[in-house]
């Protein structure tokens, strides 16, 4: 069986740097928290201030959209760190439901998915039921999409030449901009409490970061289908 709708959604988010794949941002009232110094900091210092505040979240909620190839991509994840994730993603008129648990995956999807992505007899022996499989090899996209390491490794160390952009607000939360001068794109990241990254944005696609440390539940499905072979 050959899975290429993970890599896809994944390159298309992280190939030629996440500051240049996705986008759109509003402004909105400002918070009156203090402010972390993130700002004053040099673009790459930014940058990495963000990575480094991810790397301390329990769990983060990832959704947004862009486009490939003129098809529409969105996805809609809440991570835990350390454990998993869960959420939606869709591609090209095709959408599924994924659970990453340890060094599992768990996908359900109709027929009409298994078909444009795999084959035929995967399309019959996996409709509307949860495909288990382990966390590598074809499935190793799937698994870098529900790991915040792995995720936000790939959406922060991929740019061009970046620039310091203008302040502004993000869903009320304060926020300086970076932008890929080579590229194109913005990263908003937070200039009060933790320097977490809050949006990424490039004409009209956006990819939108919260609920930082919210509570997530994960559990495996029930009566999944262990993929064959394994």
């Amino acid at each position: 069986m050959r899975l290429r709708f993970a890599t896809a959604i994944l390159c298309c988010l992280c190939l030629g740097g996440a500051l240049s794949a996705c986008g759109g941002s509003s402004s909105s009232s400002s918070s009156s928290a203090a402010d972390n110094g993130v700002s004053a900091k040099a673009p790459n210092d930014i940058v990495t201030s963000a990575a480094q505040a991810v790397k301390g979240v329990t769990s983060i909620h990832v959704a947004g959209s862009t486009t490939s190839d003129n098809s529409p991509v969105s996805l809609d994840l809440h991570l835990v760190a350390g454990k998993g994730g869960r959420g939606t993603l869709s591609f090209q008129g095709q959408s599924l439901q994924i659970v990453a648990i340890g060094q599992t995956v768990y996908i359900n999807a109709p027929a009409s998915f298994w078909s444009k992505f795999a084959n035929a007899q995967a399309a019959a022996l996996l409709h509307d039921k949860w495909l288990k499989a382990p966390a590598g090899g074809q499935f190793s996209p799937f698994a870098s999409l529900t790991n915040v390491t792995d995720l936000f490794n790939q959406l922060l160390s991929q740019h061009g030449t970046l620039s310091k952009g203008s302040a502004t607000t993000v869903d009320g939360q304060k926020t300086i901009g970076v932008v890929d001068t080579s590229k194109g794109g913005t990263l908003y990241v937070a200039t009060t409490g933790k320097p977490y990254p809050v949006e990424l944005v490039k004409g009209a696609s956006k990819v939108v970061f919260d609920q930082v440390n919210q509570p997530v539940s994960l559990s495996a499905p029930a009566n999944a289908i262990s993929v064959p072979g394994q």
